[in-house]
């Protein structure tokens, strides 16, 4: 929305897509309340206007405000349906808001400076009013964008938590079948080389009440020095590292 402002006039210009017509339920309000100050000149008249606009601003903050508080809440409670796209547009919007306040203040610092000829005296104390709110609104998008940058590394932080978890337990899981996987290919080895017919021919027919026992005692004795070997390793390598 602009303003263009003259000793005796006040023009309002506004693009395509922005709230630049005046719709007479919104603006009637607003200057019947200002009746007692608009004959007073145009920019009075500019001034209820523009407090008008920035009182909107108001509404948009809230909603940026309850945005936050979901997408924190997001975060917390439901990390894996979380997306980072939700982080992203909140801050494009935090931005824009940042930056239409921004040059917003920057032409009211101008106005209560007495920049502008078509601005009384008496009127430079409600623009300053203004100012206060405008002010009020660019510091809390400030802190809303610090707070979205807060947003964006804790959860990054708690997705690289949430991986590292996930590599540790695969990391455990991997061990435990390696362990197992070695104390048992001597055995397989064992019992692919002396088989059932194999181990017969070996010992004779008539020793197999003895033979096989003794060959299953010692395959659990080999079993049993392999993971007592491994173990004693484990323990070792654990120590050096701490």
């Amino acid at each position: 929305m602009d303003f263009i402002i003259g000793a005796n006039f006040l023009v309002t210009v506004g693009g395509r897509g922005c709230v630049a017509h005046w719709e007479d339920t919104d603006i009637d309000p607003v200057l019947r309340r200002a009746v007692p100050t608009l004959g007073q000149g145009p920019d009075f008249l500019l001034h209820a206007l523009m407090d008008y606009v920035i009182d909107t601003k108001h509404k948009a903050i809230s909603l940026i405000e309850s945005e936050v508080d979901e997408t924190e809440e997001s975060i917390i409670k439901n990390l894996s349906s979380f997306r980072m796209s939700r982080l992203v547009n909140l801050r494009r919007n935090i931005l824009l808001m940042r930056k239409s306040l921004f040059y917003e203040r920057e032409i009211l610092i101008k106005l209560c400076r007495r920049d502008s000829p078509f601005v009384k005296e008496k009127a430079i104390y409600h623009f300053r009013d203004v100012y206060d709110h405008l002010t009020k609104y660019y510091e809390e998008a400030e802190i809303y964008r610090d707070v979205i940058l807060s947003f964006t590394e804790m959860y990054l932080s708690m997705v690289n938590n949430r991986i590292s978890l996930t590599a540790n337990r695969t990391n455990i899981t991997v061990r435990r079948l390696t362990l197992i996987t070695t104390v048992f290919m001597p055995l397989t080895l064992l019992a692919g080389i002396f088989g059932m017919s194999e181990w017969s021919m070996i010992t004779g027919p008539g020793n197999w009440k003895i033979s096989y026992p003794a060959f299953g005692l010692a395959m659990a004795v080999i079993g049993a020095c392999t993971y007592a070997i491994l173990h004693r390793m484990y323990k070792k390598a654990n120590a050096k590292e701490e």
